[in-house]
Order: C-alpha cells, then sequence, then structure tokens
C-alpha cells in the first residue's frame, strides 16, 4: 500500500524507526506501570506477542495520520494534533482487538489507557526536544555573529527590539542601558543584562569593547538624546534609532531598517496623531490640486494625499526639474496614485483658471511661494510680493469661479509682526484669503482656510542643508546670533496637520499648528556636528551677525490675536480680523503693475496694506567664534 512507501530520505527513515522505538517502550511501561515492575507470568507472553502486532497496526496509523509530512525542526502544534489523532486510533485499535482475538487474560484497561498517554509524551518529546536543540544551536552560532550592540532603553519597545533582533545575524545585543535611572541595574530584561544608568555608556563601551548603541526607549525626550549625542561623541560610539515598532513586519525588518540616529530625533517631539477618517472622508475619490507640488512641503502634500485614494492629484509646478522629479517618483513608488503632473505659474490667470476648469478640484493645497528671507529681502522683494501674494489672489479668485470647495493656504510664522517682506506678503496673502471668503456671494461655497507653522527641517534652502554643506566642507558652521531662535518640525509633521486643520475649515480660519518649544539655532548646529561624527574642535561654529529682514526669534501669534482651541491639541484656531478699509480693487491694481519696483519703494507699500509690518536691516558685524559649551554632568563617566 502507498502508505508504506518511504520517501527514500534517510531522516525519514529514521524517525519512523524512533517512533516504533516509542511504541515498544511505551508498551512496556505501560506494563511494568500496571504491575509495579513486577509483571505476571500469564502477562509475559501477552505483552511481547501483543507488542509484536502492535508495531505493524502502529506503523500503518502514523502513515496514515500524515506525522512524517512534517520536519522535525520546526515541530509545532499541527505535528502535535497528529500524533494526538494517532494515538486516539491506536487506543481505539487495541481495544477492538483485543475484543476481536478473545485475548486471555484481558488486557487490563489500566494499560490500554495508560499506553496512548505515554505514547503521546514519548513521540512529541522527542521531536520537542530535537527543535529546541537546533534552536539552541543556531542562536548559539548567532550569538557569536554580528556586531555588538548597547540598546539604551527598558520599556516595552526595548523588549520587542530584543525579541525581534534576538535571530539577527547583523546585530548582537550585549547588553542594555537603562534611560531612567540605576535602580535596574543587574536587572534582566527577556535574559539581557541591564548594565547600568544611560551615562555610563562610555565605561561599558571601554570595558566591553562596543561601539555601537539603539537608542528605543519612549521615554527619552530631545534633551536626554543630545546628552546622549555628547557621551557617544566622546566615546567613539555610533548611534542608531530603529522604525516606529508599528512600522516592523518581521526581524529582518527591523534589522535592515535600523538608521544613524537623525536631527529630528533630537528635537524630542511627540509623534502626530491626526483622525485619518476625516481626512479619508475629504480626499478619497475626490480631485485634489497642489500648487507648488515640486517644494518640500507640496511634495509631501502629493505623497500623503496618494495614501488616501483620491480620484486624481493635480500637481502644479514651475520649476521644470522639480515637476519632473516628482512624477518619477511617483511612477516608482506610487504607480497606483493618478497624478497629473502640469507646468505653470500662479500668476499666470489664463493658465490657473484654465486648469480648474478642466479638473474642477474639489480640494485646492496652495504651497506656491518664495520663501527665503535673505534672498527676497534684497532686489527681489517685488517678485517676493507678487508671486506670494498676486500667485495666491488669482489662484484663491480661480478657486471661487469653479466652485472648489476648499482653499487651504499654506502660511507661515513669518508672517506674524513680519519685519521682512517674505513675512509681510505672506501675511498679505493671508488677508486676500480673509476677505474673499468674507465676500463671498450666496452661490460661491469656496471655504478659505489658512494654517501657519514654522521652519521645516532639511527643507529647501533652510538652514539645515546649509548646514551639512558647511559642514562636509570641514566648517565653520556659520549661525548669524547666538541667541537666536526658530521652531522647527520635520516635514511629514507639517504636512499631516496641515491636511487635519483642512478637515476643520468653516471658512475664513487661520489654524496655528503646535511648535513646541523654540530651538535655538546654535543648539542645532552643535547637534548636526555631533551626529556627523565631529567635535567643535574640528568643525568651529562662528557668528554672522542678523541678516535683513532677519528676526531673533519667532512668534506664532501676533500680540493682537486670540486663539481657541480645536479638538485636535495640535492645532488652534486664531481669530484676526481684517483691518478696516481694506480695498481689494486698489490692491489688486498695485499688484498687477507689470513693471519692477524698488526695494524701497515694496516695503514702504506693503506698510499701508500690512499694518504691523516693521522693516528690519540690522548691522552685519565681523565673524565671531561660538564659545564651546560647558562639558555635560556625567559626560566622563
Amino acid at each position: 500500500m502507498k502508505v508504506f512507501v518511504f520517501s527514500g530520505n534517510w531522516r525519514t527513515l529514521a524517525i519512523t524507526c524512533f517512533d516504533l522505538l516509542v511504541v515498544v517502550l511505551a508498551w512496556l511501561a505501560a506494563f511494568a506501570l500496571r504491575f509495579n515492575g513486577d509483571i505476571p507470568s500469564a502477562y509475559e507472553a501477552q505483552m511481547l506477542s501483543g507488542g509484536a502486532l502492535l508495531l505493524a497496526g502502529e506503523l500503518l496509523v502514523f502513515r496514515f495520520c500524515g506525522l512524517y509530512r512534517g520536519l522535525w525542526r520546526f515541530a509545532s502544534l499541527p505535528d502535535l494534533v497528529r500524533i494526538l489523532r494517532a494515538a486516539g486510533i491506536s487506543a481505539v485499535m487495541i481495544a477492538v482487538a483485543a475484543v476481536l482475538l478473545g485475548v486471555q487474560p484481558s488486557l487490563p484497561r489500566e494499560v490500554w489507557l495508560v499506553y496512548p498517554v505515554l505514547l503521546v509524551l514519548g513521540m512529541s518529546g522527542g521531536r520537542l526536544t530535537l527543535r529546541l536543540y537546533r534552536e539552541r544551536r543556531e542562536l548559539g552560532e548567532v550569538a557569536r555573529m554580528g556586531t555588538p550592540v548597547f540598546v539604551i532603553g527598558t520599556d516595552r519597545n526595548a523588549a520587542h527590539l530584543i525579541q525581534q533582533l534576538r535571530h539577527s545575524r547583523e546585530w548582537r545585543i550585549v547588553g542594555l542601558l537603562s534611560a531612567t535611572g540605576a535602580e535596574v541595574r543587574n536587572r534582566e530584561l527577556l535574559g539581557v543584562r541591564v548594565l547600568g544608568p544611560y551615562h555610563e555608556i562610555a565605561h561599558w563601551a571601554r570595558a566591553l569593547d562596543v561601539h555601537d548603541t539603539i537608542i528605543i526607549d519612549g521615554r527619552i525626550n530631545g534633551q536626554i538624546r543630545r546628552h546622549i549625542a555628547d557621551l557617544c561623541l566622546q566615546a567613539n560610539i555610533r548611534m542608531f534609532a530603529p522604525p516606529p515598532m508599528s512600522e516592523v513586519l518581521s526581524r529582518a525588518a527591523v534589522a535592515a531598517s535600523l538608521r544613524r540616529l537623525q536631527l529630528e530625533d533630537l528635537l524630542g517631539r511627540e509623534a502626530v496623531k491626526i483622525d485619518s477618517s476625516r481626512i479619508g472622508e475629504m480626499i478619497a475619490g475626490r480631485v485634489v490640486m497642489v500648487t507648488g507640488a515640486g517644494g518640500s512641503i507640496g511634495s509631501e502634500l502629493c505623497r500623503q494625499i496618494a495614501s488616501f485614494g483620491p480620484a486624481r492629484i493635480i500637481a502644479f509646478e514651475l520649476n521644470e526639474f522639480a515637476l519632473y522629479t516628482l512624477r518619477e517618483e511617483f511612477a516608482e513608488h506610487f504607480p497606483a496614485a493618478n497624478l497629473t503632473a502640469i507646468a505653470g505659474d500662479v500668476k499666470d490667470a489664463v493658465r490657473v483658471a484654465e486648469v480648474l476648469e478642466r479638473f474642477a478640484p474639489s480640494v485646492l493645497f496652495h504651497a506656491a511661494a518664495y520663501k527665503h528671507v535673505p534672498l527676497m529681502e534684497e532686489s527681489n522683494a517685488w517678485q517676493a510680493v507678487r508671486n506670494n501674494a498676486l500667485g495666491t489672489l488669482v489662484v484663491a479668485e480661480a478657486a471661487l469661479r469653479c466652485e472648489v470647495e476648499r482653499f487651504v493656504l499654506v502660511s507661515t510664522d513669518k508672517a506674524v509682526n513680519p519685519t521682512n517682506v517674505m513675512g509681510a506678503s505672506k501675511r498679505l496673502a493671508e488677508l486676500l484669503c480673509q476677505y474673499l471668503h468674507g465676500a463671498r456671494t450666496a452661490r460661491q461655497k469656496t471655504r478659505f482656510e489658512v494654517v501657519r507653522f514654522g521652519n521645516v527641517l532639511g527643507s529647501a534652502g533652510s538652514v539645515v542643508p546649509k548646514f551639512l554643506r558647511q559642514i562636509e566642507r570641514g566648517g565653520p558652521v556659520t549661525v548669524t546670533h547666538p541667541e537666536i531662535t526658530r521652531f522647527f518640525m520635520v516635514t511629514h509633521e507639517a504636512v499631516q496637520l496641515v491636511m487635519q486643520a483642512a478637515t476643520m475649515g468653516e471658512g475664513g480660519e487661520i489654524f496655528v499648528l503646535d511648535m513646541g518649544e523654540p530651538v535655538r539655532v546654535q543648539d542645532l548646529a552643535r547637534d548636526m556636528i555631533r551626529l556627523s561624527g565631529h567635535t567643535e574642535d574640528e568643525i568651529p561654529i562662528v557668528f554672522s551677525g542678523l541678516r535683513p529682514g532677519e528676526k531673533l526669534y519667532e512668534e506664532v501669534l501676533a500680540d493682537s490675536e486670540k486663539t481657541l482651541p480645536t479638538y485636535h491639541e495640535k492645532l488652534r484656531i486664531a481669530r484676526t480680523p481684517l483691518p478696516e478699509g481694506f480695498d481689494l480693487t486698489e490692491l489688486r491694481r498695485w499688484l498687477q503693475v507689470g513693471q519692477a519696483r524698488g526695494d524701497d519703494e515694496v516695503r514702504r507699500d506693503l506698510r499701508r496694506w500690512v499694518a504691523e509690518y516693521q522693516p528690519y536691516n540690522p548691522p552685519r558685524p565681523a565673524l565671531v567664534q561660538a564659545a564651546k559649551p560647558a562639558r555635560s554632568a556625567g559626560a566622563g563617566n
């Protein structure tokens, strides 16, 4: 019969022989247990002859139940189920055989009941023992492989990371360091010893010859991360961070996606939580348009919009290369997204109207803007006003005519009490949106909303890429003033909140994002130098003086503004009334003048439209090198 045919594999033959040995031992043990080791002579013949018949019968049962389809090294619950099924059939088979053959003396009931139990224990125990042996051997091999690494953290995230990296051949965890104190010293988490608090990392790095650490504890804030960065730099230790645990799909994913600690990890900002259902209702199945789609904010808007299943994304961009790059990215990473790349200038009323009439978007995110403060302050002031204010007016009025449901202006904290042309031009764009919303007719349903936020880490033209280039050249890193501060966000966080704010507006609001605590730009430069693996002795920081139009600190709200809470803790609403006598007809006439205007003339006229605008042009002092900060307490431990 087919059930007796072996695969020819010697391992299968060996397993079969083992199982038959277990049958014999279980049968003998059942009799020995029944009679306390002193088997009467009347039962010895029954035991021996019955055992011989049992071997043949069990071989048939085992093959029938598929006991040899699984691999011992991966023995698991399905294999146990097969063994239990075989033992049950065996018990029935023995009882039926004893009755049909008229066995005398009668087979003891205890033997009939105990034998299947011993059979299950022997067969499953053998398989489990082999699996444990092989896994322990493999773990031993893995333990001798991989780069030794510390894990800073003793919370649930650290436990999950230990489980995921236990089988990794790339990393070998040699110990944990506590992020909260020394009270857990010498305790263990999933078999890994807690060596001590994190400020002892230099000592343990020397003692165990370890040069890498993974920072994972969810209780570590930006201040502690900066302290850890100091300690690791002094001890020549590389810092890594894992991806969010919600994104980890497998052990291999964790090992492969560990990344060097990045600048945003040192900001200490909590992850933003958004109401995806509301955003989905606004976007899913609809046409969404993004102006300035090739920029840092615009391109990230397109990426996040794509995840909500829009009918089409209209990417409107003046820069040809940026538009081409975005389209290629979508073709590679978002092939299912229906992205239409449109080249055009937001100041071109004919082109803007043509695009809106053709595609009829339901939601329009207006992110196109000139944003570099010093560049727009000198020789480019009129272009900043026309692009930021006139461009907003052109797109907003076209949105009204084409019955766009929501128009969202992406603004900036530099529009609050502006001291530069860029900030004043963005404030003027805000006023235009507020005016158009209030001046709508009963038939016009477009809701105009404004969202303000601060600097975005790594965006084009921002301070981070500049610092990176200076560090790559060997320094110095130039900071304008020792006390200059800025609010910083990461791009995906800012865009998430822009989209969340868009779902809330009834029209006319200015949404203000919770930017957290302001960051000294000097500290930002130091963090970047540390993360690059250098010291300030190698890459010095120098102060170059405030530039034209540059504030010492940014504000999120103007003095006269009041804020109202929303259901989202990171978003508040600023209520700012339009200034009395705001005349759109006259403003339009001023903006549409084609000839160039001088910078001083632009600054003078801007003060007429933006009352809080106070131009600032500081003197330019000589470069001064920054003093090195005092060494952190505990850094030498």
